[in-house]
């Protein structure tokens, strides 16, 4: 875990450390070499004359306030990337609060890199970031010790989820991520675990979870964790694709479109990662987060182009793209939430769903699809404040003839491959009771970090889940005071 500390004057500081702060910060001592560096229009940064420090590093003052490019973050990245030190300074007296979080969520997440998963020979003895200490204004402490406190317990979910995904799909079967999923929810009394093995599967009628994995040797998992933050009250209910490996089944997917597949089940992981926040947060909330779990695989049982399978609220499904299996998992734990909490306060499903999706807002964003205009607006907001942003795409009657089948209540996908991302939703909505508001992520473009041609598991979309939660019982405190239970 990497720790945290307030100071307001550089001489508290642990010496040797790295320190990163704004051109214009006003606490260091007016040295030949610290005006020198200010002189610099872009990057001045060194590791000679400046102790009592390892390392300086002034940045631009327009990157304390680029909330929108990231500015900060290309600028931090290659300097964290090989540490001098443990101990980071970092300046936050003159920064806006969008881009500390930012940074904030960027610097505890270094707590996870693929060479943690021991798969790879290392060197050991590397640096790593410990600790970050915030040079502040005294009448700044009480303020940012919240926030320093919400985004190191954002980037712990995150950084849970991250290291589930990035895990190769060998080891990272249906029923392993259910025991991690138990062992990382036990530190928390509030969160308890209840699991549907292929048997319970079957005998509660969810037969679409059951056709995607019943082709491969590893069975399918629904994994249900309960949250109980306070005795009663309405349920929030989120949903998470978990396909630990997709080939896509019998409609194969080419080699190169496999590379990555292992990340398919990243939905699930980030409601995982979600919870786990919630609970270290304790916020005052119930909550159930559903992990659809399955592995597309090749297989004497393999789900067949054609095949009609059955959901657990009786609709049926012509499965004429065993490719499209992310839809069918999420229809059946939609479904299945809905029946657990006919009440729910809301269900929103988070999914690697589409490659469409990508083609159409790229890596920034994630897609919002929703027909309720209240779970839109607090989205599009909670995206804003927190630089986990959402882009709304249609979701009408009109995508109706993209999910008609002849032999069956649904067909999973369209038949003139148009619409790909929407058509999905409209599928999926079918499986949520008009009663109860829903919403769907389509996180196939940010749920990896991309960088160097190489793609690892980003953790995203949990920042935006978090600030949509803690906006929505704020809300919901506020009616509750006005107008009574």
């Amino acid at each position: 875990m990497i720790t945290y500390q307030f100071i307001t004057a550089l001489s508290d500081a642990a010496p040797q450390s790295h320190l990163i702060a704004s051109a214009s910060c006003t606490h260091f001592p007016e040295t030949a070499l610290v005006a020198e560096m200010r002189e610099s229009a872009s990057i001045a940064d060194t590791r000679f004359g400046c102790a009592p420090f390892a390392r300086i590093t002034l940045l631009p003052d327009a990157l304390w306030q680029d909330s929108l490019t990231e500015g900060l973050l290309t600028a931090l990245r290659p300097l964290l990337a090989s540490p001098v030190s443990p101990e980071l300074i970092l300046d936050v007296t003159a920064i806006d609060d969008v881009v500390l979080a930012q940074v904030l969520r960027f610097l505890f997440n270094q707590a996870h890199r693929l060479s943690d998963l021991k798969l790879k020979k290392t060197d050991e003895s590397a640096v790593r970031l410990a600790n970050i200490t915030a040079l502040c204004l005294p009448e700044q402490q009480a303020k940012l010790e919240g926030v320093f406190r919400q985004q190191q317990a954002i980037a712990h979910g995150m950084v849970a989820a991250r290291r589930l995904a990035d895990i190769p799909s060998d080891r990272c079967t249906p029923q392993f991520v259910v025991e991690e999923a138990q062992r990382l929810c036990a530190a928390f009394p509030a969160l308890r675990c209840e699991v549907l093995n292929e048997k319970a599967i079957a005998e509660q009628g969810l037969g679409l979870l059951q056709a995607v994995g019943k082709g491969a040797t590893c069975p399918p998992r629904l994994l249900a964790i309960h949250y109980d933050g306070v005795n009663d009250g309405p349920v929030r209910c989120y949903v998470g694709k978990g396909i630990t490996f997709d080939t896509g089944g019998l409609w194969l997917k080419e080699g190169a479109g496999m590379y990555t597949m292992k990340y398919d089940m990243c939905g699930a992981a980030n409601v995982l990662g979600l919870m786990l926040t919630v609970a270290e947060l304790a916020l005052p909330v119930r909550i159930m987060g559903v992990l659809a779990l399955a592995e597309n695989a090749i297989g004497p049982d393999a789900m067949q182009p054609g095949t009609v399978a059955t959901a657990c609220n009786g609709i049926t499904v012509e499965i004429n793209n065993t490719d499209a299996e992310g839809r069918l998992v999420l229809a059946d734990a939609i479904a299945w939430a809905s029946q657990r909490h006919p009440q729910a306060q809301y269900i929103i499903d988070i999914a690697t769903l589409t490659g469409a999706v990508v083609k159409a807002l790229g890596y920034e964003f994630s897609g919002l699809m929703t027909q309720n205009e209240l779970m839109r607006d607090f989205l599009i907001r909670a995206g804003k404040r927190s630089s986990d942003e959402v882009w709304s795409l249609p979701l009408d009657a009109r995508l109706k003839k993209q999910t008609e089948s002849t032999i069956a209540d649904l067909c999973n996908t369209p038949t003139n491959n148009a619409a790909i991302s929407a058509s999905a939703a409209w599928l999926l909505h079918h499986f949520c009771p008009p009663t109860i508001p829903w919403a769907h992520l389509d996180i196939s473009g940010t749920a990896l970090w991309r960088e160097n041609g190489r793609s690892v598991a980003s953790g995203r979309p949990i920042p935006l889940l978090v600030e949509h939660l803690q906006y929505d019982i704020l809300i919901m405190e506020e009616m509750i005071n006005k107008y009574g239970k």
